[in-house]
């Protein structure tokens, strides 16, 4: 009988034949064989080189073949950590990502500088913004927004199983249209892939997650417009609007929302430097 070990080496092979880069490749073999075995690190590094449990196959070539067609991680698994909380994922929504971080340490630090009781997040998907911010300001308010009523359902999840449930609206809808209330704080990552950019694509990420969450029209800004234009008659005197942005796109989008009237407080950058994160205001400094 093959040991852990072995096996390991055999998905490597695998996912990295199936184009995955040899670090990536074995992080992910990993990953998936400690799921499957209910394994921490610890226990893979010292028993690795056991012979394999009888319940470890045909299970983990089944995972691994899932990976080899270049299924993300996370859906395989059903889950992402954001914020320190574990959520669910499906193809119904966007993988939450560490750069989308930022908008929650954005969010508390405004609500440490005001009262902070109603905030709207649009495009909410998983539901990862608005769990995490109610989760952190215990007394706040969210009215989460999407336009797939599937979305909706992973976010109710989300926000049930991170127990906020009580303090969370969920709304079907496109943006904000049509709604007349008003909030301290809106945040947002939205689609802003432009559609040209798909053939470009991790087959992850084009192949597996909603084009509805990562593409907006032809030069990415469709949805961050309309957004823009709407979020200023949405905010209440001296809210803010936080919002993410794409790879290079943080000039243009500074460029429209000036020219809509907004301010800009601050630009946030990623772990790698890239700007990525918009704090915008309506208000006169």
């Amino acid at each position: 009988m093959p040991s852990v070990a072995e096996r390991l080496a055999a998905a490597r092979g695998t996912l990295e034949a199936a184009g995955l880069d040899p670090a990536d490749a074995a992080l992910d073999a990993e990953v998936l064989a400690r799921h499957v075995l209910g394994w921490d690190r610890a226990s893979l590094l010292t028993r690795g080189r056991d012979p394999e449990p009888e319940t470890f196959e045909p299970s983990f070539s089944t995972l691994i073949s899932r990976r080899a067609e270049r299924e993300p991680v996370a859906q395989i698994l059903g889950y992402r950590e954001f914020w320190g909380l574990e959520f669910e994922v499906t193809r119904d929504v966007l993988i939450p990502r560490p750069e989308t971080e930022l908008i929650v340490e954005e969010a508390l630090a405004f609500a440490r500088t005001r009262p902070c009781e109603h905030v709207i997040d649009v495009g909410t998907g998983s539901g990862c913004l608005t769990v995490a911010i109610a989760r952190e300001l215990s007394t706040v308010r969210v009215l989460a927004i999407d336009q797939s009523q599937a979305a909706l359902g992973v976010a109710r999840r989300n926000a049930a199983a991170h127990g906020v449930t009580g303090r969370v609206t969920f709304h079907l809808g496109d943006v904000l249209d049509g709604l007349t209330v008003r909030a301290d704080l809106i945040v947002s990552n939205p689609p802003y892939v432009p559609d040209g950019d798909a053939a470009d694509m991790q087959p992850e990420v084009v192949g597996y997650e909603p084009h509805a969450a990562l593409f907006g029209g032809p030069s990415g800004f469709d949805v961050v417009l309309r957004l823009l234009e709407q979020a200023a008659d949405r905010l209440a005197t001296g809210g803010m609007l936080v919002i993410e942005c794409g790879f290079g796109q943080a000039a243009s989008v500074m460029q429209l929302a000036e020219r809509l009237g907004w301010r800009i407080v601050r630009l946030r950058e990623d772990l790698q430097g890239i700007p990525r994160v918009l704090v915008l205001s309506r208000d006169v400094p």
